[in-house]
């Protein structure tokens, strides 16, 4: 890929030229029961800041499980068209206060919406974002694909399919893949290494299916770290740091 005059070159050491960083609408909410801690998400963005300042381009996914999940809408009896519609809007919202966050920061940031929203985004048009990237820019994706049916996961991995991406991080409420939930099971263990095709025949809750194999496809690895931890998004970069990785078989 040609270096553009927006982009620094990635300092020494950093494995990953451009990225997509899918967070949870879940992980945003600090202790609160629903919507958003400014404090975490301004962590959240200061994360993304020092991976910026790396040289690497960055863009973003976030869910919007924090504010509605279309799932649990549609188990509540409404119809699952527009229970995901409705979570596609709550991702907007995560995604509008990311970049209130990241500009704050100095960090020029473009919002792009698989459902247009003239007044507040740009429309999701793919060499744009891709140029966005190239000078510098941080694109957060909003309202996951746009089509009902599909989780923000499977956007994630749509989007770093497109991007170009040389990996999709999913940052997470632990520091990777474990056999068990290691806050209800104190004998569970880390992976450090998974193939996709061990994901999806073990049934590992790293991505949906359709996220998993999408990234395979277009043989993307998936690294799964903490979001919580602080500097971890910027060791992963440079191979450092707690992450399960999961990529093609080893040779």
């Amino acid at each position: 890929m040609a270096q553009t005059s927006g982009t620094p070159a990635p300092t020494d050491g950093i494995r990953y030229k451009r990225v997509l960083l899918k967070v949870s609408g879940e992980a945003l909410m600090g202790q609160r029961e629903y919507g958003l801690d400014p404090e975490v998400v301004n962590r959240v963005a200061s994360e993304v800041k020092a991976v910026v300042e790396l040289g690497v381009q960055v863009s973003l996914v976030i869910g919007g499980g924090n504010i509605f999940r279309g799932v649990k809408g549609a188990a509540s009896g409404m119809e699952r068209a527009s229970a995901d519609y409705i979570g596609m809007l709550a991702t907007v919202m995560n995604a509008l206060s990311m970049q209130s966050a990241l500009e704050r920061m100095n960090v020029t940031t473009r919002v792009q919406s698989a459902i247009p929203m003239a007044s507040i985004s740009e429309p999701y048009i793919r060499r744009r974002a891709i140029r966005h990237m190239e000078k510098g820019r941080v694109v957060i994706f909003a309202a996951g694909t746009g089509n009902p049916f599909f989780t923000t996961d499977t956007a994630a991995a749509l989007r770093a399919s497109e991007m170009g991406c040389d990996a999709l991080l999913k940052g997470t409420q632990v520091d990777g893949v474990y056999t068990a939930d290691p806050k209800k099971d104190p004998t569970a263990t880390r992976y450090e290494h998974l193939t996709y095709l061990d994901v999806l025949a073990q049934d590992l809750q790293v991505m949906d299916a359709s996220a998993i194999s999408l990234a395979r496809e277009n043989h993307i690895p998936i690294l799964v770290f903490s979001i919580h931890t602080p500097g971890a998004f910027a060791e992963v970069m440079a191979g450092r740091g707690r992450y399960t990785i999961v990529s093609e078989e080893r040779e």
